[in-house]
């Protein structure tokens, strides 16, 4: 064996090491495509998706322009406020006969109530006769509303009337008996300056010669309450009018979505639910403080509705939703960055919107001095929901509501 013949046979026989270098390469090479095919689609689909979003926000103009505003932290919900289920005691009265009766009224003991397709309805044991129709048909869509007419607030005056606060056609006063309707006030109409956009609840003093009502805007109807609360503009008024000089004025301006109202016992003031504050509202419609306004009730646990008195010299007031502490208050949190709402409306319709609401029933009974002397929960509304106002009569509560289609009534006597 020569010399090159042993190197030769030295080198084959070497022994080999084999490594994962050259395949490991390959897969890294493989997989860094693939990871950049699955990130450049992924991109240019989220791209794709969010273009039209992007559009929106940029392009399109917010239908709300809301200011910004302040509302003290929620109370804890404790002592009276202390949640309960007292609520749910309640029973439902004619359940899909009767579509969002606001308000309720009795003339010993038939009970009165407005509903959504623009009827004054009388309920007389378990049945349901239509008193009149404020409005014209046909009824029953958004786009009609304002044709067919949307009864709200609705009281007993003095002779066995009612008067009637329909949130687009104007203040009425109505024969029960013969159901003829006399407009007292137009909707729509322009005093001082404003437009009577969305009138909403209204109280008689005992002679009827005057009548307070409240309108909650002059810019946003019943319809597009939503956007109403959104904006939380202060252009809500109190007017009075004179049944007998005929005469129309405004008593107090610049609230917050002003809503239900009840005159006090004096007649020298009137309690007005200022709903966007969550609070209620002292104002002075006669006497020495003419003119004047204060607090009753700040910084309620909830966003209040009607008022109406209870048998033991308080005030019932309803609301639909809360304000609960501990816990979240969405629109306490919105209350301070109107860009959100801004940007909310751009990309969700009044009625989506709704669906994120939570529901809460809360009726709570006050009395002077904003003092809370027992409450009704029924937490996620399941007995009685989208309360609107407690109206006691003969030992019950008779529970409207703005949207559901019953009345709830609840015995007072067994809470």
């Amino acid at each position: 064996m020569n010399e090159t013949e042993g190197l030769r046979l030295r080198r084959s026989n070497r022994p080999q090491v084999i490594t994962d270098d050259l395949p490991d390469r390959r897969h890294k090479s493989s997989g860094t495509y693939s990871g950049k095919v699955f990130q450049v689609t992924f991109l240019s689909l989220g791209c794709f998706l969010l273009l039209p979003v992007l559009v929106v926000v940029l392009i399109l103009e917010s239908p709300i322009h809301p200011e910004a505003f302040s509302l003290k932290e929620p109370p804890l919900m404790q002592g009276c406020w202390e949640p309960n289920l007292k609520l749910r005691e309640a029973e439902r009265l004619f359940e899909d006969q009767i579509i969002g009766p606001e308000s309720i009224a009795n003339l010993g003991d038939v009970l009165f109530s407005g509903t959504a397709d623009g009827r004054i309805v009388k309920l007389v044991g378990r049945r349901l006769y239509t008193v009149a129709r404020l409005g014209k048909p046909p009824c029953g869509s958004r786009e009609e509303e304002s044709s067919c007419g949307r009864p709200l607030g609705i009281r007993l005056g003095p002779n066995g009337t009612l008067f009637v606060a329909d949130a687009y056609l104007g203040v009425f006063e109505v024969n029960p008996g013969t159901g003829e309707a006399t407009r007292l006030v137009s909707g729509g109409q322009v005093v001082a300056g404003r437009k009577l956009s969305f009138i909403n609840d209204l109280a008689v003093t005992q002679d009827g010669k005057k009548v307070y009502f409240t309108s909650s805007s002059s810019k946003w109807d019943r319809r597009d309450y939503m956007h109403l609360i959104m904006e939380a503009t202060a252009d809500g008024r109190v007017l009075e009018y004179n049944t007998e000089s005929r005469e129309l004025s405004v008593v107090m301006e610049n609230l917050r979505f002003p809503n239900g109202i009840q005159l006090l016992p004096d007649e020298e003031s009137v309690l007005v639910a200022e709903t966007t504050m969550a609070r209620i509202r002292r104002v002075h419609v006669a006497g020495l403080n003419k003119g004047g306004m204060e607090n009753f009730m700040d910084n309620l646990p909830g966003f209040p509705d009607n008022i109406r008195p209870s048998s033991s010299g308080g005030y019932w007031v309803a609301m639909s939703a809360v304000r609960p502490n501990p816990g979240f208050s969405m629109l306490d949190f919105l209350s301070q960055r109107p860009w959100i709402k801004k940007l909310i409306f751009k990309l969700f319709s009044q009625d989506v919107l709704m669906k994120f609401v939570p529901r809460y029933s809360l009726v709570a009974e006050v009395r002077d001095g904003g003092i809370c002397t027992r409450s009704f929960h029924d937490p996620n509304g399941l007995v009685a929901a989208y309360v609107s106002e407690a109206h006691e009569h003969d030992g019950s509560l008779y529970v409207g509501s703005f949207r559901s289609p019953y009345i709830a009534r609840l015995d007072l006597n067994r809470v």
